[in-house]
């Protein structure tokens, strides 16, 4: 590897974990965030089968689940100016994720809070507890058990996914990268730079999930 091109990485590199900490990262949480609870109430409404709400709910995951994430993006950001709405390309790629990572969560909510026996609840109901005290607290506590490392998972996989926003402009840190490329024509380093930062954020997420897993005992205990 040349001096040179040494010189650029050693360069680009806090140009990137800057964009990584200033964009990337408050991304992916505010992505995560607003999906996790959209998610929750579109899987409580399936989960309560309120016809005409429940109907909606499964209409909307299957459209986002059944279409591109990044022609969602492109239809927020590109496409809706044409009806007179305009929106910013940060807040248009929090929308259109949020939106597609919802859909995809909320179907692992769901399973979870129905892959509680239903015991447990006629269990609540015989000793004098309503549904919303078994809802909060029995099924709830039980599915979040189920859902946790699937639901973690998502958060890994939005990480790396964020990186589509830069195809709306958005500067997080792969667009830093390309714009860095753009600049010295070494494409090949700077993206490789890009992804062990990546690759680095993603493997401290993996551990942060298996400590939390083992501390808060998520694993159900074997019967007898």
């Amino acid at each position: 590897m040349s001096e040179r091109l040494w010189e650029i990485l050693a360069s680009s590199l806090p140009n990137l974990l800057l964009y990584c900490v200033k964009v990337t990262i408050p991304l992916t949480a505010c992505i995560y965030a607003l999906s996790l609870v959209l998610a929750f109430l579109l899987a409580l409404v399936q989960v309560l089968n309120i016809r005409v709400l429940s109907g909606a709910a499964r209409i909307y995951v299957w459209i986002f689940r059944g279409t591109p994430l990044i022609v969602q993006m492109y239809i927020i950001f590109f496409g809706l100016p044409s009806v007179g709405i305009t929106l910013n390309a940060f807040p248009s790629a929090v929308i259109a994720f949020s939106l597609n990572y919802a859909a995809y969560m909320s179907e692992t909510i769901r399973a979870s809070i129905q892959a509680v026996p239903v015991g447990q609840t006629e269990a609540g109901y015989m000793i004098g507890l309503n549904y919303f005290q078994i809802m909060t607290r029995i099924v709830l506590p039980q599915a979040a058990k189920i859902a946790f490392p699937t639901l973690f998972g998502s958060l890994i996989g939005l990480t790396k996914d964020s990186s589509l926003a830069a195809s709306i402009t958005v500067v997080e840190m792969f667009k830093a990268a390309q714009q860095i490329a753009a600049r010295t024509f070494e494409p090949l380093a700077l993206y490789c730079e890009a992804a062990l930062i990546y690759l680095m954020l993603n493997t401290a997420l993996t551990l942060l999930q298996r400590y939390l897993e083992k501390r808060l005992s998520w694993k159900q205990p074997l019967t007898e």
